[in-house]
């Protein structure tokens, strides 16, 4: 179960209720008051709210511990909807999911290639309705569109310092310019920030008081959850693990630095090794130059061949993981993560060769591992994990609103009562 840490701050007594009922899947009013620290009748009243918006719907009764059995709550998932995009030069992915994060369709279209931005957004607005018209949904009860890219991100003037193959959205107001063209609100942000909310929303992750998502697609990133709540940093752009540099005097990244984790492991790294060596590329079946419409096919090329017994193929695979496992652990390091999930197009891919370094180099060599281990597992969702988090943004944003303010207990296992405890309302 994914829940609200001790440091959840919410915005109202209605978005901590209903962020509680959400990571707990069912929950009780009593269980409600004990976790939230509400009395009894702010309970009732903010449930009986939840439930004539259509939020939440009564789901039977709980088994008797010895008293009256308990009126359970859960959301009703089917009450809102929210659209996420994932924009990356490689490629569009479209999904439509649920209030509880569940997709309910999804689709996937070719990147973006030399056309205009302009251009790319009525493209884009078109999908949008192709997506949702098939869906067969009742529009009202859509909440809006979230879209996610590659950082570094501006949140106030859109895309800036971009990697060379989108640098013509420099300064472009994506945000705006998506909203005019779909008619929805538009909410923006990194593709690996948005990647972790996504895992915490659907309930993926387990509760944790700190969480990276780190992220593997054409680039590398990580995106960061503390309380359950996304760190993005002043400039939203918090956890960029490409950039950390793993050797000063290693090959230029298009950052203007030396010796990033992305240039040194990322999959356009991998598959150029790939065709440095003639035999290699042709086992693979590569092209001899490279295209940027096949970056992602050329990387599965490789990861199968590695998974189909190329000992060349899984070399290279298996050093892009060492030095992503190192980046890492600097991570790990320096913001003392309980888990971390390996998420993104790539990893979907190669996270079976990815996963045992990754959590091997961390057993191994994290700084605070007498006092706890960091849990490391591959996302159920990583092929679509930025699309889907976009649209748990949207879903956040709207109907769990945070601020500083409330707090929230720990974990929701204590929530329900002993048969002693009164009921907040008479069922």
């Amino acid at each position: 179960m994914s829940g609200p840490a001790g440091a959840t701050p919410h915005a109202s007594s209605q978005a901590a209720v209903l962020d509680v009922i959400r990571a707990a899947g069912t929950i009780s009013r009593v269980g409600l008051v004990r976790t939230t620290g509400f009395t009894g009748a702010t309970i009732s009243t903010v449930v009986r709210r939840l439930i004539d918006d259509g939020l939440v719907v009564e789901t039977g009764r709980a088994e008797s511990t010895g008293g009256k059995r308990r009126v359970l709550l859960q959301l009703n998932q089917d009450s809102r909807y929210a659209v996420g995009v994932h924009l990356d030069d490689a490629g569009f992915t479209y999904v439509l999911t649920n209030l509880g994060g569940s997709v309910v369709t999804r689709m996937t279209r070719a990147g973006f290639g030399a056309q205009e931005p302009a251009v790319v957004v009525a493209r884009m607005a078109q999908e949008v309705k192709a997506l949702v018209d098939g869906a067969d949904i009742d529009r009202t009860r859509l909440l809006g569109l979230g879209l996610v890219a590659p950082g570094p991100l501006n949140q106030a003037t859109g895309m800036q310092v971009l990697p060379p193959a989108m640098r013509r959205w420099e300064d472009f107001p994506l945000e705006g310019e998506l909203a005019a063209a779909t008619g929805l609100p538009v909410v923006l942000d990194n593709d690996a920030t948005a990647a972790a909310l996504g895992e915490h929303w659907s309930g993926g992750v387990e509760a944790a008081a700190t969480l990276a998502a780190v992220y593997m697609g054409t680039g590398i990133g990580a995106g960061l959850l503390i309380n359950g709540i996304p760190y993005r940093g002043p400039s939203g752009n918090a956890g960029e693990i490409g950039h950390i540099c793993l050797d000063a005097a290693g090959p230029e990244c298009w950052c203007g630095a030396r010796g990033c984790t992305e240039v040194l492991a990322g999959p356009r790294t991998v598959v150029a090794a790939a065709r440095r060596d003639p035999d290699l590329m042709r086992a693979v079946g590569l092209s001899p130059t490279p295209e940027r419409a096949r970056r992602v096919a050329d990387f599965a090329a490789v990861t199968r061949a590695a998974l189909g017994g190329e000992p060349r193929a899984r070399a290279l695979l298996e050093r892009s993981a060492r030095y992503l496992a190192v980046a890492t652990r600097t991570l790990a390091n320096v913001m003392d993560l309980q888990q971390v999930v390996l998420t993104g197009p790539s990893l979907a891919i190669a996270g079976s060769i990815y996963l045992p370094v990754v959590r091997e180099e961390l057993d191994r060599s994290f700084f605070s591992r007498a006092t706890h281990t960091v849990a490391v597992r591959l996302s159920r969702s990583a092929a679509t994990a930025p699309a889907i988090g976009a649209a748990a943004m949207v879903l956040q944003s709207e109907l769990v609103p945070l601020r500083e303010g409330l707090r929230l207990p720990d974990n929701l296992a204590d929530a329900e009562p002993t048969a002693r405890d009164p009921e907040p309302e008479a069922r």
